[in-house]
């Protein structure tokens, strides 16, 4: 079983792995970051994003990185997986 350290860790590698050349600096939201059954799901976006949070500058089609705590694998979350989209179920009113 994986820490979250070592799980984070994984998702900024593959976030590094899977740019391509072209494509704006991306980086982990980690405030909006969370453990969901075993799983920690890691919202992404640009720098740019990051560093003014408006909107305008937020880029779309962004899925979320999903690291297994158990098993170790890491890869996007897919469309038809909405549990793992935005904020936590506490956060949402």
């Amino acid at each position: 079983m994986l820490s979250e350290g070592q799980a984070r860790a994984l998702a900024e590698e593959f976030l590094l792995a899977s740019r391509v050349a072209g494509e704006p600096e991306f980086a982990i939201l980690w405030d909006l970051a969370r453990v969901k059954d075993g799983v920690l799901v890691a919202p992404y976006n640009s720098v740019r994003f990051m560093e003014t949070r408006d909107y305008s500058d937020q880029l779309l089609d962004c899925w979320p990185i999903l690291v297994d705590m158990s098993s170790s694998l890491v890869r996007f979350a897919r469309i038809d997986e909405p549990e793992f989209w935005g904020a936590a179920p506490e956060d949402q009113q």
